[in-house]
């Protein structure tokens, strides 16, 4: 995918032994606030990718995750699929969240992945990084079981790697399982944790 995408970053660089882990669809009261203190456990930075709508309902756990030092990124205010939605609606809901955010840091990421060459290009017009991963830990799939997204975690994490977890119920009992998992074998081998930035 990469190759087909240069304009979204996939993963950042492949020298350095730093691993980006990211959290998409929150924040909620119910595991944004346990994902928090599994990171401080390790001095460990991360890369929110709020719902508007999450940070609306939940202001408080949002302050924290900044207040926490890690970064935060806008994932439209609706959870909106790019390939269901008019360039005008899925930017004005991308512009509805955006007022919570850095304007000087604009980082998004389309939620489900889906995005078009036409979007792509008008996100990029207006300054937004847009951020991808190499590692899909698929917390959220009900089909696979906890072991199953530790070892794909374990097995596809690099130098630069960028993982996507989900802060939200559907994913709340594997990433429950696996994030201290990866945060410990990782610190272990020397790699830092950092935000994107």
């Amino acid at each position: 995918m990469p190759f087909f995408y240069p304009k979204r970053i996939w993963h950042f660089s492949r020298t350095e032994k730093t691993i980006y882990l990211t959290f998409d669809d929150g924040p909620i009261p119910e595991v944004t606030p346990w994902v928090l203190n599994e990171l401080k456990k390790y001095n460990a930075k991360a890369t929110f990718f709020c719902i508007g709508k999450n940070i609306e309902e939940n202001p408080t756990i949002f302050r924290q995750i900044v207040l926490d030092g890690h970064t935060v990124g806008n994932h439209t205010r609706n959870h909106l699929n790019a390939h269901k939605t008019s360039d005008i609606d899925y930017l004005q809901d991308i512009s509805d969240a955006q007022h919570y955010f850095d304007t000087t840091l604009r980082l998004f990421r389309p939620p489900y992945g889906k995005l078009n060459s036409k979007k792509t290009k008008l996100l990029l017009s207006k300054g937004y990084k847009i951020i991808m991963w190499d590692v899909l830990s698929a917390d959220f799939d009900q089909s696979i079981t906890e072991e199953t997204c530790l070892k794909n975690v374990m097995k596809n994490t690099r130098e630069g790697s960028i993982v996507i977890f989900h802060d939200s119920k559907k994913a709340a009992k594997k990433l429950q399982y696996v994030l201290p998992k990866v945060l410990a074998h990782f610190s272990e081998k020397g790699f830092a944790f950092k935000a994107i930035a």
